[in-house]
């Protein structure tokens, strides 16, 4: 069997930022392409729900794309060459300027057909629009759209808050909308292919994880969404907030990335979309938007023209927009027949009681400030509630665009907001100021030519407008070029060729490190060599591999259940089995520490490694040391006290005092915090308690731990196999070994030399002049150890050449079983125990030389757990799969 097969290619492939460049050359040549031929381009869009997800599927020619979308009626109006009616920004209008993609459109046909016959008709008009009908009935559709998308996740996502439950019927009420969610989104997952590749893109903000962990659903959605390979929102800020919910609810490792599971990586990214800025700007050309904008210019002559699109809903602000613009009138009188607001509106779900009494706000305050203002001849606001959706004449916006001087948003959320984009477009020749709402996702990208504002700071908002009205010719130049530049470059073209590149070039990424990531067990193999050897030795590790996992609500973790670590009771039985078989010896090696394990494995016939392999005993005898002779131990109060300073000031964070090392785990503590915490403690110990100590320092993902040099599980196991094989009186070699561990990559090094030595781990060693080559007393491994592993090694394609030579000698000199304990003096230093009794058998071992390694290639299983980086030749997923392996071994052995 070859050794480590995954590990290592020597295949050259490019880098990721050298794909992602030559696939921007790609792009850039194509949008000359497309510029040559005078911009003859066919418009695809779609509507949908910003709630939900839109999800970009590729197959595997680079310009095939499926989208899966909630609603196929604008997607099939969109397929029509005509000039599109325009809706109030949002996804509509960025999808109208998607070219060069074979799209096709899978979602709900927006209407309820419950015969069969009828449902083959409307499949068949729609597949000519390359439509995919997803047929819902109407209580399905109802929960699901009306109920869970708009009445919860919308508001939620908006920073609105979930609705107050008054009685036990809401709970219920929640539980069947979340259902019909799920049952909807697997009909629109059943109609595409399950192997194409996954891009999942989010039109609308995504909050703070401290408000999306009030969704009772939010970690079934969260893993929902890491089931694709790459993730996409507008900002950095969106993306931010989705890595730190991963991190926090789910207790994933976030990574510069995206989010880290088990291995797979999920990349995240922001891509903010953009629009067809070309059809806009050619719009202006036609003749009929030149003739009424000469009206409308005529219509508005003398007053200078402020102008808002919104849906009438309570993220856009609109109150807060018409409260300022009262307050700037207020305070400048000379302005008040010199400006007028056109406020557009699109009323949305007006059966909905909250919406209805926002209209009437809305209505109340504009007559209000009209009576106070207005004159017989002139209103400072026209405001227009929009009932058509905009759908007719729009040429009409096309014209407003072009005539305004102003164009305010006060949206107080808003995921993209693509007015401001259409007005930026249209204002080519006008140069009009843009007031953005910081809180709209377009200030990332537009704010340095807008006036940003706090919607909620009425007076801010109100300065703003008299700063846009008497803003100099010079600066609006200045303003406009840059978001005009902005506009015209980052298109809804740029933006779908930059997320199917980001994609395409994810998968390629995630091939890469699937193959260094090793296979699972295979548990038949090793069952097979397990039966048809006769001596054979088992090395465990403890925690995440024998103990019981603890299943919490939400995820949110026991902290007190799992700092009690104990041994998965299903193992009872099979360990019980496997312990009385006189060919078979077992080793717990564990970092606990010598009370936690005679706690869980006294009552086991087998041999127990605590802290790192330190100490050793047989569970039918006491406990020696192995450690090395003249250990240092002297650093360990300095650094009990820098940690016991930490764990105070970090909430719910531990330390662990041992014999040989402290580990702080802040596991259960805030993340960030704790990560901030790790970082400034170790800037602290390095440059105090370490600066004379000779101590190795281990940064786990969420722990630090300090231990003395030549404190580790590979340097230690020598010594244990000396000790075992003489207590044991060996007579024939080890022919099987089985190493089931979580993170002991230096185990795995220790039976495979050839395998880097430091390539996963984070370890930092400190120390003395007197102490830089080895601990005192302390041996590492002989490389000859693992001679049995020459034929296995001789088959490996991927090995140094320095390992070729090694393999080549022991293959020549017929090694199969290395010399383990030998009769050169280093033996008894390597052995050093603090009681006599051990000390005169490493003196009697030293006459002794016995092969005691006879793995013959096949018969070696390392396997890790729960991790996928690793140096193991296999991998088992959690400490169930554990138990599942070990009940077969024991069963098949009885």
């Amino acid at each position: 069997m070859p050794a480590n097969q995954y590990h290592g290619n020597s295949t050259p492939y490019p880098g990721r930022v050298e794909r992602l460049l030559r696939e921007r050359e790609l792009r850039e040549l194509r949008r000359s392409n497309r510029a040559e031929a005078n911009g003859n381009h066919s418009h695809r869009g779609g509507e949908s729900s910003e709630l939900l997800d839109f999800r970009f599927r590729q197959n595997s020619e680079p310009q095939k794309s499926s989208y899966i979308e909630q609603y196929l009626e604008e997607a099939a109006a969109a397929t029509r060459h005509d000039v599109r009616p325009l809706s109030a920004g949002g996804l509509v209008t960025a999808l109208l300027g998607v070219n060069d993609f074979e799209a096709r459109w899978i979602g709900w046909a927006g209407v309820n057909v419950p015969d069969e016959v009828g449902q083959k008709a409307l499949t068949k008009a729609l597949a000519e629009k390359r439509c995919i009908p997803v047929f819902l009935d109407e209580e399905i559709v109802h929960q699901y759209y009306n109920g869970y998308c708009n009445n919860i996740l919308w508001p939620l996502f908006h920073y609105l808050g979930l609705p107050q439950e008054d009685r036990l019927a809401t709970t219920r009420s929640f539980q069947s909308q979340f259902a019909a969610y799920k049952k909807a989104n697997q009909m629109f997952a059943d109609e595409y292919n399950s192997n194409m590749k996954v891009g999942w893109f989010l039109h609308t903000l995504f909050p703070s994880s401290e408000i999306h962990r009030t969704l009772p659903s939010r970690s079934e959605l969260l893993r929902s969404v890491l089931a694709a390979d790459l993730v996409g929102f507008h900002t950095y800020d969106y993306a931010r907030h989705f890595v730190s919910a991963c991190t926090r609810i789910l207790g994933l490792e976030g990574t510069p990335e995206g989010v880290e599971d088990q291995g797979k990586l999920t990349r995240v990214a922001a891509f903010p979309i953009g629009i067809d800025s070309e059809r806009f700007i050619s719009a202006l050309k036609l003749p009929k938007v030149q003739e009424h904008i000469k009206e409308l210019t005529e219509r508005f002559r003398g007053r200078k023209v402020m102008l808002g699109v919104d849906r009438l809903v309570m993220i856009k602000g609109i109150p807060q927009k018409i409260l300022a613009f009262e307050k700037f009138l207020e305070e400048n009188p000379l302005w008040r027949d010199k400006v007028v607001l056109l406020q557009i509106a699109v009323p949305t779900r007006t059966d909905v009681p909250e919406y209805q009494k926002l209209t009437s706000q809305v209505h109340e305050i504009v007559g209000r400030i009209n009576g106070r203002f207005g004159t017989l001849t002139a209103v400072p606001i026209h405001h227009l509630v929009c009932y058509c959706q905009l759908n007719s004449s729009s040429f009409h916006m096309f014209s407003l665009y072009a005539v305004t001087d102003v164009a305010i948003v006060t949206s107080l959320r808003d995921g993209m907001n693509l007015i401001s984009y259409e007005f930026v477009a249209c204002q080519d020749s006008k140069r009009g100021v843009l007031i953005l709402s910081e809180f709209a996702g377009a200030a990332q990208s537009l704010g340095a030519g807008a006036i940003l504002v706090n919607p909620w700071n009425i007076t801010e908002v109100a300065d703003s407008i008299r700063q846009a009205l008497t803003m100099s010719a010079e600066e609006r130049e200045k303003r406009h070029h840059h978001n005009f530049d902005h506009v015209t470059t980052h298109t809804a073209q740029e933006w779908a060729e930059m997320f199917v590149s980001e994609l395409n070039d994810t998968v390629v990424e995630a091939q890469l490190r699937t193959r260094h990531v090793p296979p699972g067990l295979p548990q038949g193999d090793a069952i097979e060599c397990y039966l048809n050897s006769h001596n054979r030795l088992l090395i465990l590790g403890f925690n995440a591999t024998l103990t019981e996992q603890v299943d919490t609500p939400g995820g949110r973790g026991d902290q007190i259940k799992e700092m009690e670590l104990k041994l998965h009771p299903d193992l009872k039985g099979p360990l019980t089995a496997l312990c009385s078989d006189p060919k078979t010896t077992i080793v717990l090696l564990s970092g606990s520490d010598r009370r936690l394990l005679d706690e869980n494995f006294r009552d086991y016939d087998m041999w127990l490694a605590a802290e790192h392999g330190m100490f050793l005993c047989h569970t039918k005898g006491e406990w020696m040391t192995t450690m090395p002779e003249h250990l240092n131990m002297e650093w360990v109060d300095s650094v009990k006290q820098v940690f016991e300073y930490f764990m105070e000031r970090t909430l719910r964070s531990h330390y662990e005092l041992r014999d040989t090392s402290l580990v702080w785990n802040y596991k259960y503590a805030d993340v960030e915090f704790g990560r901030l915490q790790a970082r400034d403690m170790l800037q602290h110990l390095w440059t105090g308690p370490f600066s004379n100590a000779s101590v190795d320092v281990v940064q786990g993902s969420r722990s630090v731990e300090v231990r003395a040099v030549g404190v580790t599980k590979g340097s230690a196991i020598d010594r244990i196999l000396g000790e075992i094989v003489h207590s044991k009186q060996m007579t024939t070699p080890i022919d099987y070994v089985l190493c089931v561990l979580g993170k002991d990559e230096d185990v795995y090094t220790f039976f495979e030399p050839e395998l880097p030595s430091d390539g996963l781990g984070v370890m930092r060693t400190k120390q003395t002049d007197s102490t830089k080559s080895s601990a005192p007393g302390e041996r590492r491994p002989s490389k000859q150890l693992p001679a049995s592993k020459g034929g296995a090694s001789k088959s490996s394609s991927h090995q140094s050449n320095k390992t070729q030579q090694q393999a080549a000698v022991l293959s020549s000199e017929k090694k199969w079983a290395a010399s383990y304990i030998c009769s050169s003096s280093g033996r008894s230093s390597s052995t050093t125990t603090s009681s006599s009794c051990c000390s005169s058998r490493a003196s009697s071992s030293e006459t002794i030389s016995r092969n005691v390694l006879d793995l013959k290639g096949d018969n070696y299983f390392s396997c890790a757990v729960g991790r996928t980086r690793t140096n193991a030749r296999y991998t088992l997923g959690s400490s169930d799969e554990v138990v599942s392996f070990l009940k077969k071994l024991a069963d098949a052995s009885s």
